[in-house]
């Protein structure tokens, strides 16, 4: 079992940056795949952005592509996502997700791929 914490969730105002955190923990056998996803009110969850389990390759949603980044420090089990120019339509509460894999260069950007998830954390961006 995984278990995955976030953090760094918040309001901000139009233009505004925040970094969210995963901290993960539990089974450490596995190579897992990252992702964060977010879900606004009313509407299903979706796709955000992913990272392989080595780092290095990354995938992002058209809708944050340029304005997030995500990325993973291994030796303390977390992964970040640095949002810059953060929009109204950027609220929602952020979810983080992994998945086992057993190739370095896989990115998984839906929701049925991944195992695990956070409880997830608020980001509200007031215009």
């Amino acid at each position: 079992q995984v278990q995955l914490v976030e953090s760094g969730g918040g309001l901000v105002q139009t233009g505004g940056s925040l970094r969210l955190s995963c901290a993960s923990s539990g089974r450490a056998n596995s190579n897992y795949a990252m992702g964060w996803f977010r879900q606004a009110p009313g509407k299903e969850r979706e796709f955000v952005a992913a990272i392989n389990y080595v780092g290095g390759l990354t995938a992002y949603s058209d809708s944050v592509k340029g304005r997030f980044t995500i990325s993973r420090d291994s030796a303390k089990n977390t992964v970040y996502l640095q949002m810059n120019n953060l929009k109204p339509e950027d609220t929602a509460v952020y979810y983080c997700s992994a998945a086992p894999v057993a190739l370095s260069i896989v990115v998984l950007t839906t929701t049925q791929q991944y195992q695990y998830w956070g409880q997830g954390t608020q980001v509200t961006v007031s215009s």
